[in-house]
């Protein structure tokens, strides 16, 4: 009995991998799902973007004769 067993997994696995391999040489495969590219995280002092703004806003202030409000 374990033998019979031992020789129906052997064939599974033979079976399988020559599935595998004819799969493989054919270009069959399982599309992976696009992922858009990662932005990597800034932190708001390292975002020249942000910095910009933050002096943009400054001397407008300024220019405009508005006393600068805190950001908290």
């Amino acid at each position: 009995m374990g033998r019979a067993v031992l020789v129906i997994a052997v064939l599974a696995l033979v079976i399988y991998l020559l599935i595998r391999l004819v799969e493989k040489r054919r270009g069959v495969r399982q599309p992976r799902p696009q992922q858009p590219p990662r932005r990597p995280v800034v932190a708001p002092d390292d975002d020249v973007d942000f910095l910009r703004e933050l002096e943009r806003r400054r001397r407008r202030q300024q220019r405009d004769g508005q006393p600068e409000q805190p950001d908290n």
